[in-house]
């Protein structure tokens, strides 16, 4: 007769017999912590990327329909039209339109311009390699919009040494003009 030995198992000693409720106890932690494990996977909140304007572009058949998001600065104007508004976000590189119900775009405060760095958004949407609702366009139509910085004011200064090269220039050009109407008389 054989007799088997479990020496590896914790909270048994050399020689006896397993207690089953420790095992069903280990096993049923191990399948709880499975299961958690499992969900937490299942249920965390995953970001999809930005694609760029170029991807957009190059990929624009493929993308055509499908659901993406896309990230940038917004340029221009906000140009209301009924409930919704036309936005132009660019990614630095190109600019792409936005089709954005009204209420998500008063989020919007500063619009990029010579005076001003516009908003940088994040906007969620279906895209649309020609648009057939507005006149064959490549656009998104937004579905969510989240702010991630928000835009300012800027002031234009003047550089100093672009500034001393115009007056070095233009003394230089008064010079020769005074030469020139020394030698002709």
């Amino acid at each position: 007769m054989i007799r088997l030995q479990i020496t590896d198992y914790p909270g048994v000693k050399s020689g006896s017999r397993p207690n089953i409720k420790i095992a069903r106890r280990d096993r049923l932690q191990m399948r709880i912590f499975t299961l958690f494990s499992v969900f937490c996977s299942l249920f965390s909140v995953c970001y999809a990327q930005p694609l760029s304007s170029t991807e957009l572009i190059n990929n624009a058949k493929q993308l055509d329909g499908k659901i993406i998001t896309y990230k940038g600065e917004v340029i221009g104007e906000v140009m209301k039209r009924a409930d919704f508004a036309w936005v132009n976000v660019n990614d630095g590189i190109n600019a792409v339109g936005i089709w954005i119900p009204f209420s998500l775009a008063r989020e919007i405060t500063y619009t990029g311009s010579y005076k001003a760095k516009g908003d940088i958004i994040e906007v969620s949407g279906v895209f649309h390699r020609a648009c057939p609702e507005h006149g064959g366009d490549l656009d998104i139509h937004a579905q969510t919009l989240r702010k991630i910085d928000s835009g300012r004011f800027t002031r234009e200064r003047l550089n100093p040494a672009k500034r001393n090269q115009a007056l070095i220039l233009l003394g230089v050009l008064f010079l020769v003009w005074i030469l020139t109407l020394f030698l002709r008389k």
